[in-house]
This record gives structure tokens, C-alpha cells and sequence, in this order.
């Protein structure tokens, strides 16, 4: 797979602005909070995971990864106007679990350095630096996912 640059995406960008207009100028969407959103963040995953599980892709899959998308940027943009994290914020989080848990692919810097490893070694290891980010960050009274 060849190596790809980062390209701007001026899409993402549009949706966000769009979110924060709507956050604004919309009363029903302003009002919306992480506990309201739960309930249709678990519907948009469950309807990707429908759709892919009868093997339907491409344009139908396309737009149900938009609206789990939408939660995501939802959930961003209410945590930014509490002054707790925004959406760049959660891509950064994300990039840094993924360089922590395939340490077979990247140096801790985030240095890409692949070695050979197996699937099941991959499996291993991912299970366990995950146990032990779960365990530093909750403790032994770690919710139960």
C-alpha cells in the first residue's frame, strides 16, 4: 500500500462549521447533550454494522459512516464548548493509541518502523496495551465496555 500524504479535507471542515451553525441557530440541535445523543450514536453504529453485514457497500455504507460521523462531530463540538476537547482533539487521541498499540508498525515517537509479527502476536499485544491504558486511566474500578 503505498504511502499517501495527508490531503486537506475541506468536506470535514464544511461539517464542522455546519455543526457549529447548527449548535447556534438550530434550538432542537442546541439543545442536544452526550446523554441525549447516546441513544442515536448506538443507532448509527448498529445501522453500519446492518449494512455491512448484508454486505451492502459503497454508497449505502458511504452515507450510514456519515451520520456515525455526524455523532462524532456532535460529541466534539459539545465537549469544545465546555472547554474539554474538540474534534482535532479526538484525532489526535486516536493517532496516538493507534502508534501505542501497534508497536510492531511504529516507534512510541510515531516513527513508522515495521517488524515482522504474526496476527496472533498482533492480537496479543494489542489486548494487553489495551488492559494497561484502561487500567492507568480508570484504575481497578474500570467500566465495564
Amino acid at each position: 500500500m503505498p504511502e499517501q500524504q495527508p490531503q486537506a479535507l475541506p468536506n470535514m471542515t464544511r461539517l464542522v462549521t455546519i455543526i457549529e451553525q447548527l449548535r447556534e441557530h438550530c434550538p432542537w440541535t442546541a439543545q442536544l447533550t452526550h446523554q441525549s445523543l447516546t441513544p442515536y450514536l448506538l443507532e448509527e453504529a448498529q445501522e453500519v454494522a446492518a449494512e455491512i453485514g448484508a454486505g451492502i457497500t459503497g454508497e449505502p455504507l458511504r452515507k450510514e459512516l456519515g451520520d456515525v460521523l455526524l455523532q462524532v462531530v456532535l460529541h466534539a463540538a459539545i465537549a469544545a464548548e465546555r472547554d474539554q476537547f474538540d474534534l482535532d482533539g479526538v484525532a489526535e487521541a486516536i493517532s496516538a493509541k493507534l502508534i501505542r498499540r501497534n508497536p510492531h508498525v511504529f516507534e512510541p515517537d510515531g516513527t513508522l518502523n515495521p517488524q515482522e509479527a504474526t496476527v496472533e502476536e498482533i492480537d496479543a499485544a494489542w489486548d494487553r496495551i489495551k488492559a494497561q491504558e484502561k487500567h492507568e486511566l480508570h484504575g481497578p474500578d474500570s467500566p465495564q465496555y
